[in-house]
């Protein structure tokens, strides 16, 4: 094995991963500066309530963005597909080089999507938190939706055998 590589088959995208985090870290801090130069003042404490919901909005739309098949157009042009899950997910992977392979981890792991999720959603609830609330409150009804979906699902195969 090369002792100067990060990983043992050489294949993790470092270079493009940097590439995403700048332009994260780019983002965060242009709206950083929007937001002071606009005047704008974050809001002095966030209610537990609220954090609940952005967190339970953050999953749902980071499902939606890694996992459904009607944003699989999203994903395509850095993924391929590799099969399908439960209910309307399915499995994409990652594809192509450096940059490419870098965005499609992003778009295929719900979790690392949801820091992405989170800090557009907070951003959008310190600029307008109403509106804000109004979104989260949207996507955490379709995730409660789908827990009642699994549920009612569960317990129909468990009452039929």
């Amino acid at each position: 094995m090369d002792e100067e590589r990060y990983d043992e088959q050489g294949e993790v995208p470092l270079a493009g991963y940097a590439g995403v985090a700048s332009v994260f870290a780019a983002s965060a801090a242009t709206y950083a500066l929007v937001f002071r130069r606009l005047g704008r003042r974050v809001p002095e404490r966030v209610p537990p309530w609220d954090v609940v919901l952005l967190g339970t909005a953050t999953f749902r739309a980071a499902r939606l963005l890694t996992r459904d098949k009607v944003t699989s157009f999203l994903r395509a042009p850095f993924t391929r597909r590799a099969g399908e899950g439960g209910g309307s997910e399915v499995s994409d992977v990652p594809r192509g080089g450096t940059a490419r392979q870098a965005v499609g981890g992003l778009l295929t792991c719900p979790f690392c999507a949801s820091a992405w999720v989170a800090a557009g959603l907070t951003g959008y609830y310190a600029w307008a938190p109403r509106p804000a609330r109004l979104v989260c409150a949207g996507l955490s009804a379709v995730t409660l939706a789908d827990w009642l979906q699994y549920a009612w699902t569960g317990t129909r195969e468990a009452v039929e055998g």
